[in-house]
């Protein structure tokens, strides 16, 4: 039985820093892709890391240059913890951070899209304070 279970989550100062984790279990193979979601309030879930199974890294623009995604063995695998690590983290921050991981290739969706993702985690909470 695959399961993702957070966390790292909790209640820093903005200019502060925090590292997600992600223990990943259960697949039966290699995923294609793992990636960090975040929901604030009001606001859509929005991926915001990826990295792919060849390794490949992926963020969007708003935590470019500040968070880092990665693995415990520097690629993912059927079991694994995958770690979000967040720093000169901003109000605008805050929010459920998810992650999910793809396994099943699907028709007209890249690995790392968030359509493609099969797996969730239940959520962590972040809380930037300014």
């Amino acid at each position: 039985q695959v399961r993702l279970v957070e966390s790292g989550g909790g209640s820093v100062q903005a200019g502060g820093s925090l590292r997600l984790s992600c223990e990943a279990s259960g697949f039966p193979r290699r995923p294609l892709c793992a990636a960090w979601f975040r929901q604030g309030l009001g606001t859509e879930r929005e991926e915001i890391a990826s990295l792919g199974r060849d390794g490949t890294t992926s963020y969007t623009d708003s935590v470019k240059g500040r968070f880092t995604i990665s693995s415990e063995n520097a690629e993912i695998s059927t079991h694994n913890t995958l770690y979000l690590q967040m720093a000169d983290l901003k109000p605008e921050d805050s929010g459920i951070y998810y992650c999910a991981e793809a396994l099943q290739p699907k028709p007209g969706l890249t690995a790392c899209e968030a359509e493609a993702m099969d797996f969730w985690g239940e959520g962590t909470q972040v809380t930037i304070s300014s």
